[in-house]
């Protein structure tokens, strides 16, 4: 009689069991996330027809078209020591183990549990003055069964918040090689300023030595003395501007590089050209946007997790179910711990359904739907703002392009008119103000094109920074996220 009733109590248990179980795969409550697809352009609407086209492989290493190895070789070193790659990447593996930890929720738990009580009951009781030992060892299990899928939603939330992390930490590729590429051309270009700088002022140096000579014989005028003097000091005094900016663009080098700001003073303290822009602009249509931009994936997957938060805050809501189990060994004496007399066990299952909570389960609801809203018009904002940079970066690109051409007819027709005038003024044809005019029109006209080659080099940074490029990833699906290794290696290809 005794078994046949164990018996009943075990298949009611394993029928409740298998009953939990199979509601548990039903569907979970709150939307299913349906990834969104935003009407793109069909094409750039700020490409010129005559822009030609270049391969979109090179994308992921972009800045190896400008073909200057000492950028090649900074970019490669910041990419091995930046403090913000190393800061998004404890993002990853803090982002992997709340992953773990949503997981872990859906799962049985087992603990196990010993104790040795002694105890005296009061004398002022029925069998007072007795003392008693009590000794406890037992397993302790328990399971809440995902009936309305909250878990199920939680590790959904955890799944898109890793692979928005990992978004993030590409982006963060893409923004540290564009900031080491300007910072770079910002340090050459204000070489090439200073240099620029530099020649003129030695230039004018010769001038007013030469006007001074010709006052000391009585050929010349303390005008034209005072004229080429303001000429001269106007030229240096541009120099301690560029020299300052040459040295700031060095330290935060130095910083993206993870190194001390002083650093990198006798590696790029002689000047260097200015990077050459690639003539060629990638073949990048809108629609691929929505795939190589990282914060656009990033944004994509936090409006992924804001949808499945609803489902979790809509699964309170519903009545919790659980089992639970406790089987152990208890005597008074600890020989008699270990014998099948000292066997106790509970078993079955549990409901918990709150009836009343003063509307919190329904407010949470009503937030997690505000964010999700939230996240879908912030997934919406950063397509536009994508769109607005990749044309924005298109037009300076290509209005700068004739600038610069403009520039390079001024410094020609500039160096003509220096050398017509000088000739002039030596022959007593022409008075000297033409002269300085036609050196300070020189010389400005060579700084302005070192401005716009610069600017044209900026654009093209810009650009394609715009279009996500500097990021690798090893891994070929988002799900292999958490079983790899998440440093890009330069063989690896920029697929998601």
């Amino acid at each position: 009689m005794h078994f046949m009733k164990n018996h009943r109590t075990g298949s009611m248990l394993l029928l409740s069991t298998w009953g939990l179980t199979l509601i548990a795969a039903c569907s979970p409550v709150g939307p299913d996330y349906r990834e969104p697809k935003p009407v793109m352009p069909a094409q750039w609407s700020e490409v010129s027809a005559a822009t030609t086209r270049g391969p979109a492989t090179t994308l992921h290493q972009w800045w190896t078209l400008f073909k200057d190895p000492s950028l090649n070789a900074l970019i490669s070193r910041a990419i091995a020591a930046s403090p913000d790659l190393k800061i998004a990447a404890t993002r990853i593996r803090e982002a992997r183990a709340q992953r773990q930890l949503a997981v872990a929720g859906g799962l049985p738990s087992l603990d196990v549990a010993g104790s040795f009580t002694n105890s005296r009951r009061s004398d002022h009781v029925s069998s007072g003055g007795q003392t008693q030992d009590l000794f406890q060892a037992h397993f302790d299990a328990g399971w809440e069964v995902d009936v309305f899928g909250g878990i199920r939603r939680q590790v959904e939330v955890a799944e898109a918040n890793l692979e928005a992390t990992v978004a993030d930490q590409r982006d963060a590729y893409v923004t540290l090689t564009a900031e080491v590429a300007r910072s770079y051309l910002e340090l050459r270009a204000s070489q090439q300023r200073l240099a620029i700088a530099r020649e003129n002022s030695r230039s004018q140096e010769q001038t007013v030595a030469l006007v001074r000579n010709k006052l000391e014989i009585g050929l010349g005028s303390e005008l034209e003395v005072a004229q080429a003097e303001t000429l001269l000091a106007q030229t240096n005094a541009q120099i301690p501007g560029l020299e300052s900016s040459a040295a700031q663009a060095m330290h935060q080098l130095a910083v993206l590089l993870g190194q001390q700001p002083h650093t990198l003073k006798t590696e790029l303290a002689d000047p260097g050209p200015t990077p050459l822009v690639p003539p060629q602009l990638p073949a990048i249509l809108p629609s691929e946007l929505l795939r190589q931009r990282p914060d656009i994936r990033s944004a994509e997957r936090q409006l992924a997790a804001a949808t499945a938060f609803v489902g979790v805050a809509t699964a309170e809501l519903f009545p919790r179910f659980s089992l639970t189990a406790l089987i152990g060994m208890q005597s008074l004496s600890l020989d008699d711990l270990i014998t099948t007399g000292s066997r106790f066990w509970t078993a079955g299952p549990a409901v918990q359904w709150p009836l009343f909570d003063g509307g919190s389960a329904r407010a949470a609801i009503e937030i997690s739907e505000a964010r999700r809203e939230r996240a879908m018009l912030l997934y919406e904002k950063s397509v536009l703002m994508a769109l607005a940079e990749v044309e924005n970066a298109l037009i300076t690109l290509d209005r700068e392009r004739a600038t610069q051409q403009s520039f390079k007819e001024a410094v020609d027709a500039s160096q003509r008119a220096v050398f017509i005038a000088q000739g002039q003024y030596k022959a007593g044809i022409t008075t000297f103000l033409n002269v300085l005019q036609s050196e300070n029109a020189l010389y400005q006209t060579q700084d302005k094109l070192a401005q716009s080659d610069q600017r044209l080099a900026l654009a093209m940074i810009a650009l394609y920074k715009a279009l996500g490029g500097g990021w690798q990833d090893a891994s070929p699906t988002p799900a292999a996220v958490s079983s790899i290794g998440l440093l890009p290696t330069p063989q690896a290809r920029n697929t998601l």
